[in-house]
């Protein structure tokens, strides 16, 4: 059950610090948007409110609306970590549970969340969640055998699968393929395009050609210089940012003058 997100004058703090200023972004469910920039634009930041993930920084918070469909998830008695099993996310560098097996990291989800299911149900689970994360062929005579014992690209997908298994309703991926190798990188852009037909996904990557491949929608950050808030500049169809973008900031990052 894919959702839309909706961020409305969305300001991200780190104590009084404003990061990222006024974002309005309307992203379409079942859909890939991509967020690109310079680094330190405030890309990555954006993305953690749309888990609340940024408040768990010490004095870390948000002023605005985000919503998932018509619901707000900073409206007052949400509780964030209701929103972060709707959505999933997948960081940069592959993070399987190191003393888990690979059974043991697609269920981790569940188990943090006390649940309690039978060994049938369990092995369903398992199953449908490595096949989506496109993995089950290569793993599936190791399920017992440690997460960290695959190679960095089967790695990711692992991730993919714990996210994919609690059945998020968005999931987020902050430059998933940065470790990876160009064969990994094109699995998990081939992965990403099957997602998208049940999720909804948000990338951040520093990739174009990345970007323009997997992406329907780009939104195009950057910051005026050092002490300055990040800003959304630009947020078309992918094809418009590469190609005809309206911002002359945006034409000079995508054809490489700067960042």
């Amino acid at each position: 059950m894919s959702k839309s997100i909706t961020a409305k004058n969305l300001n991200v703090y780190y104590g009084d610090f404003l990061a990222v200023e006024g974002v309005n972004i309307e992203i379409a469910a079942k859909s890939v948007t991509a967020f690109i920039g310079p680094s330190g634009c405030g890309k990555t930041t954006f993305l953690r409110t749309l888990n609340r993930m940024h408040e768990v920084l010490p004095g870390a918070r948000v002023e605005g609306e985000l919503l998932l469909d018509d619901d707000n998830i900073y409206g007052s008695g949400v509780d964030p970590v209701t929103v972060r099993t709707m959505v999933g996310m997948v960081f940069q560098r592959p993070n399987p549970f190191p003393t888990m097996s690979i059974r043991e990291n697609v269920l981790a989800g569940y188990k943090l969340n006390g649940a309690r299911m039978s060994r049938s149900k369990a092995d369903e689970i398992v199953e449908t969640a490595l096949r989506g994360a496109n993995l089950w062929n290569e793993v599936k005579d190791r399920l017992d055998k440690p997460g960290s014992g695959l190679s960095g690209g089967q790695q990711q997908r692992l991730c993919i699968a714990r996210t994919v298994a609690v059945k998020p309703d968005v999931i987020l991926m902050d430059e998933p393929c940065s470790a990876l190798d160009p064969i990994s990188t094109l699995a998990i852009e081939d992965l990403i395009s099957e997602l998208k037909k049940e999720y909804t996904i948000v990338i951040v990557t520093h990739n174009m050609q990345q970007a323009a491949r997997v992406s329907e929608k780009t939104a195009f950050f950057n910051i005026a210089g050092t002490g300055k808030p990040g800003k959304m500049i630009e947020y078309a169809d992918t094809t418009t940012i590469f190609n005809n973008p309206s911002n002359e900031q945006t034409e000079r990052y995508v054809s490489g003058k700067f960042g």
